[in-house]
């Protein structure tokens, strides 16, 4: 088992060209920077970077403990609570991996998260489809028996930090896909096929594009796609 589970986190080593594809399968890891237990989670999800579409959601209520988290957001931390009340959950924690808005588990279980996306990959999808046309993104999907909202989030690529006080005081920490913006753009109705196109705000040519759909709740996630920022090498 230990051998397989290196196997599979060893593709993240692979030279771009020998990649595989990321599964439409989002993960999102709800995390902080004031929290002691979480560097582990986050160099976790830079692995999954290469599996799966990943999103490093930074929460606020670690904030005051000595470190404000430069990345936190109160929109993140509603949107964990929101997931919360749907898992049930006594309380919210860090970190907390949730995959295709489906199940959640403690976001440093490597095996976990591997076999997770595993199944996640294997559930029917909705077919997404990215393009890039200078400031514009276009998204089209055809038309199947799924439905849900169409959801556009920007996240930077990649950030550091170097922690000056709290839990992680003199830690360097790394970050990968820092959410900082979602919004609805539409939404897709079962059997219909989808077609938008999405002006996005000056500055965002270095962030990453993230386009999924998921039900209301937020609930269930149906397929996600990404494109790599446009200044990318």
């Amino acid at each position: 088992m230990r051998y397989l589970l290196c196997a599979l986190l060893a593709t993240a080593a692979l030279r771009p060209a020998e990649a595989p594809a990321r599964a439409p399968v989002l993960v999102e890891l709800f995390t902080s920077e004031g929290c002691s237990s979480c560097p582990p989670a986050d160099r976790l999800l830079q692995q999954l970077d290469s599996r799966a579409v990943v999103l490093s959601e930074h929460v606020t209520y670690w904030n005051q403990e000595g470190w404000k988290d430069p990345y936190s957001s109160e929109e993140w931390t509603a949107r964990q609570a929101a997931y919360g009340k749907r898992f049930s959950l006594d309380a919210p924690y860090t970190p907390d991996m949730v995959v295709d808005g489906a199940v959640e588990f403690g976001g440093d279980m490597t095996k976990r998260s591997v076999e997770e996306i595993a199944m996640a990959a294997s559930q029917p999808k909705v077919d997404l489809r990215l393009t890039r046309t200078g400031d514009s993104i276009r998204v089209d999907a055809a038309a199947s028996s799924l439905a849900g909202g169409v959801y556009l989030a920007l996240a930077d690529d990649h950030d550091e930090s170097k922690v000056s006080a709290g839990e992680n005081k003199g830690v360097e920490l790394s970050h990968v896909a820092v959410l900082r913006s979602i919004r609805k753009i539409g939404a897709i109705k079962r059997d219909s096929s989808f077609s938008q196109t999405v002006r996005l705000p000056y500055g965002s040519a270095a962030e990453r594009v993230v386009v999924f759909v998921q039900d209301q709740g937020p609930g269930k996630i149906h397929g996600a796609a990404m494109l790599p920022p446009a200044s990318a090498p």
